[in-house]
């Protein structure tokens, strides 16, 4: 009485339960409550124990988890009781993704975030500019942060879009040239400064969130030396 259980059995091709250097890939899952979320709480059921992941009206970030392909997991929404029999809506979005490529730094409960903010190295560029949502070449314009959400907006003008599958980036009246933000944790400490980087990442309940940012001279040498080697996981355009 008073629940709903949704239990997350994604299709996915068989190539997602192998194993990649030694290590099975996981499943990952994102929920982000609405504005209004009243009358339920939220919890992630995995072997039969349950976790708290959104209270009555909670704030309003994503929270996300990760599992291995054999292992049993679920939403269980439970109403919570009132006094009163107005009208409570308790929902929310989710994202779910098979495995998430070059560390994306996002919020998270109990997935595990250790070492999304050091720098990507060689291996993990190479991919990043070949599987992201978004690949974008800019400048810095300036960083705010929301210590709420404890997060950090990064105010990006691009010279070049290479990729981007939703339009994240559009043309700025006064400028003349794309601009667009991205996220990344407050954690991160972030800063603005001078220089042209290469952005990419992924969509994230529609906001763009930073996976790896090189500065373009180094994204260059990297990629240069990968040609001549035949390491480079896919052709990408360099000046």
């Amino acid at each position: 009485m008073g629940a709903l259980r949704l239990r997350l059995a994604p299709r996915l091709p068989p190539t997602t339960a192998a194993v990649r250097n030694g290590s099975p890939r996981h499943i990952t899952a994102c929920v982000k409550p609405t504005g209004t979320f009243w009358g339920a709480q939220l919890y992630l059921e995995r072997e039969g124990m349950l976790e708290l992941l959104l209270p009555e009206t909670p704030r309003p970030r994503a929270h996300c988890f990760s599992w291995l392909p054999q292992e049993k997991v679920a939403l269980f929404l439970q109403a919570t009781p009132h006094p009163d029999i107005s009208r409570r809506i308790a929902a929310f979005r989710y994202e779910l993704r098979g495995d998430w490529l070059a560390r994306p730094a996002l919020p998270t409960t109990s997935l595990g975030a250790d070492g999304v903010c050091r720098p990507c190295n060689d291996t993990e560029i190479l991919m990043a500019i070949c599987t992201s949502d978004f690949v974008i070449r800019g400048s810095i314009q300036s960083v705010s942060n929301d210590a709420e959400l404890q997060e950090s907006i990064i105010e990006v003008s691009a010279t070049r879009i290479h990729r981007q599958k939703f339009p994240l980036f559009q043309a700025d009246g006064q400028l003349g040239r794309p601009m667009g933000s991205i996220r990344t944790l407050l954690r991160c400490g972030v800063k603005p400064g001078p220089g042209t980087f290469l952005f990419t990442g992924w969509l994230h309940f529609g906001e763009a969130w930073l996976s790896c940012a090189p500065r373009y001279r180094d994204f260059q040498r990297i990629y240069q030396g990968a040609q001549r080697t035949h390491q480079n996981p896919c052709e990408f355009p360099v000046d």
